[in-house]
């Protein structure tokens, strides 16, 4: 499974291509998720980046951890597994 990188605090403006552009800094980027509310369609303020190696996702986190983009400190790290909660009815 290839590592996913979890990216906080973005401007709304940030879009996928700048986070692309942003990232290919540290190493190969599969894909960028920049995730939006799904009633209103506006980004919620953060995405998820998915790097080619775990050296790459490394050298990510310690590059971009707390960089400045769009006057917004980026908060950066590898992504916690997504834990799919039972429904309640």
């Amino acid at each position: 499974m290839e590592p996913r990188i979890y990216v906080g605090n973005l401007a709304k403006s940030t879009t996928q291509d700048d986070l692309t552009t942003l990232f290919t800094q540290a190493g190969k980027v599969e894909s960028v998720e920049v995730i939006k509310d799904r009633d209103s369609g506006l980004p919620k303020g953060f995405a998820f980046v998915t790097m080619g190696s775990q050296a790459d996702a490394d050298k990510a986190v310690g590059m971009f951890n707390a960089y400045l983009l769009a006057e917004k400190e980026l908060k950066v790290n590898i992504a916690k597994p997504r834990v799919e909660h039972a429904s309640t009815r």
